[in-house]
């Protein structure tokens, strides 16, 4: 099963969870605009806060997937 995996990072990479950062690597793109957008979805109503806790418990973690990470 090759190709890309979604995973929440780990250690120096993450700020709460690890979600914004893991998919700002699954996308290829700057974490600090996956954590912007995350800030206005959470402003513009609660489904950003709930969208975010719900990423936290279902993503795995970088090390679950890539063993020795």
């Amino acid at each position: 099963m090759g190709g890309k995996r979604l995973y929440r990072t780990e250690y120096q990479y993450k700020m709460l969870c690890g979600v914004c950062g893991g998919i700002a690597e699954y996308f290829d793109i700057d974490p600090t605009l996956v954590r912007v957008g995350w800030v206005i979805a959470a402003f513009m109503g609660s489904l950003g806060i709930w969208a975010y806790i719900i990423c936290a418990i279902i993503m795995p973690k970088k090390s679950d997937i890539y063993p020795g990470y």
